[in-house]
């Protein structure tokens, strides 16, 4: 038998998750404004990357959703001697807002100072990223299959993300001899 934390409480982790996901996004933001209209705005893309306008509200949906996944699961974790059995799965949840957090000033504010290496290094973070939501989305899932669901979006988008990174990289990074 599982035992919730009380109401208050239960709001209070609710509006923590909003605002530390909220926090990304803006530190991601910052990352990202300065560098769209300068080399990301100049550099060759994949022909199916959607116009710059697209990935805010996306992302700004994607984020509301990761909150409530996480609320959720911590939410559904309790048990009767005050202890959450979903922690394995929190831990993963903590990880990918952490990733999550590193792609964009890595991949934007990276450029600028290392060049290519920066796409590279978010492509290794990325895939980080990608295998830490799989897993959350199945710990996750032991405990609330709503939460599972409400990350099956971000991890398609982080998919769909990982191929538009993958083709910055192939198009833009010169080729050096193949010894």
């Amino acid at each position: 038998m599982h035992h919730r934390p009380t109401v208050a409480r239960q709001i209070s982790v609710g509006l923590l998750l909003l605002i530390v996901v909220a926090g990304i996004a803006y530190l991601g933001s910052l990352a990202t404004i300065p560098n769209t209209e300068g080399w990301y705005a100049s550099v060759r893309k994949a022909p199916w990357s959607p116009p710059n306008w697209v990935f805010g509200p996306a992302w700004s949906v994607l984020y509301v959703c990761i909150a409530v996944a996480g609320w959720l699961i911590w939410r559904s974790g309790w048990t009767r001697d005050g202890r959450n059995a979903a922690r394995p799965a929190l831990i993963l949840y903590g990880v990918q807002l952490g990733l999550n957090a590193l792609w964009t000033p890595v991949f934007f504010a990276g450029y600028p100072r290392v060049g290519e290496a920066a796409w590279w290094g978010a492509m290794v973070i990325m895939v980080l990223l990608i295998a830490c939501v799989l897993g959350l989305i199945v710990a996750g899932a032991r405990w609330s299959q709503a939460a599972a669901w409400l990350l099956v979006p971000y991890v398609l988008w982080l998919l769909f993300a990982a191929t538009l990174n993958a083709a910055i990289i192939s198009l833009n990074e010169p080729i050096g001899p193949l010894i």
